[in-house]
């Protein structure tokens, strides 16, 4: 790309969507939307003129691949030449050069964050693209707080339901609520291990590359696989435990007894995520993030692509949920 663009200043990345950002791409990856890919930031004044001189210097394959093929319902070179700004704001929603506030962070959904801050950047000769992706290399450490506080909320509003199910005889039931509970402890582990959590398709994925999740997998695998409520709830049970003692040895809040108990004087075991969530939430010093209902971010509040995938929707729903709460 050096040539095409010549002695205009400019930063050049693999970043943003595609399996190959966050290397979750294999074989299969190259069936379609495949090919050299790069995006190529300049100043605003410079764009029209080395997009032509890409369009005029692209050679037709690169590596055996077309270097023009259709990406994200788009027909084009895989080269996209742009201004970083208006790339930013784009794909996030603001620019985050000029800060990011805590509805910034709140608003934009995990699988664009690890986007912009995944993959590798090549040249960064406008000095400005490490830069953003710094800022958003992971949450304050409030906020922090806040989300992991809310992912347990979302675990404690329907930890004792598998039993509940299981107890009138709906293991169907008792499955899809397990299967979910199973999903919340999967994002609630790499949260905790400062990872934005992917889309579903790579969730599985992430969480088998972080150092000692084996035994948590094989938890949360005991508890998908389950035929009946009671081994559901035991792999569920181990499954708390684990991540209640990673987030005691983070030292993000109070420590808490990490053991499940009884779920009031019903037979049914839970970890009480309302604790740890009360934990985390009084560790905050922050005043506008304590002011915060316990609501959440973005991706707690829909995993609709509908909303997720477009930035201006994403904050108008967040700004929303916290209005209404």
């Amino acid at each position: 790309m050096a040539p095409l663009v010549g002695a205009v200043p400019h930063s050049a990345a693999l970043i943003g969507p595609g399996s190959e950002v966050l290397a979750f791409d294999t074989e299969r990856s190259a069936d379609h939307d495949w090919g050299p890919r790069v995006l190529v930031f300049v100043a605003g004044g410079d764009v029209a003129a080395v997009r032509a001189a890409v369009a005029a210097g692209l050679p037709e394959r690169f590596g055996g691949y077309p270097t023009v093929f259709g990406y994200r319902g788009r027909s084009g070179p895989g080269v996209r030449v742009c201004e970083l700004g208006g790339w930013l704001e784009e794909v996030l929603g603001f620019d985050p050069r000029g800060g990011v506030s805590v509805m910034d962070w709140l608003s934009v959904p995990w699988q664009s964050l690890a986007e912009v801050t995944g993959g590798e950047v090549f040249h960064d000769g406008l000095g400005e693209l490490e830069a953003a992706r710094a800022a958003l290399s992971w949450y304050p450490r409030d906020v922090w707080r806040y989300v992991l506080a809310c992912q347990w909320m979302r675990i404690a509003q329907e930890e004792p339901f598998p039993g509940r199910c299981g107890e009138v005889g709906d293991e169907l039931g008792s499955a899809v609520v397990g299967a979910g509970l199973v999903r919340e402890v999967m994002r609630l582990a790499l949260l905790l291990r400062r990872r934005y959590p992917p889309y579903a398709k790579w969730l599985g994925s992430a969480l088998a590359r972080v150092p000692g999740s084996a035994e948590l997998g094989e938890a949360l695998a005991v508890a998908v696989g389950a035929r009946s409520w009671r081994e559901r709830e035991a792999g569920l049970a181990r499954a708390y435990s684990r991540v209640a003692a990673v987030q005691n040895r983070m030292g993000l809040a109070e420590p808490l007894d990490a053991r499940v108990r009884g779920f009031h004087d019903r037979p049914f075991l839970v970890i009480g995520g309302e604790r740890f969530a009360g934990a985390l939430l009084a560790a905050v010093s922050d005043p506008q993030v304590a002011a915060l209902p316990v609501v959440g971010c973005v991706d707690q509040l829909s995993d609709g692509v509908a909303v997720v995938r477009r930035p201006g929707v994403a904050r108008a729903v967040t700004e929303a949920a916290l209005r209404a709460a």
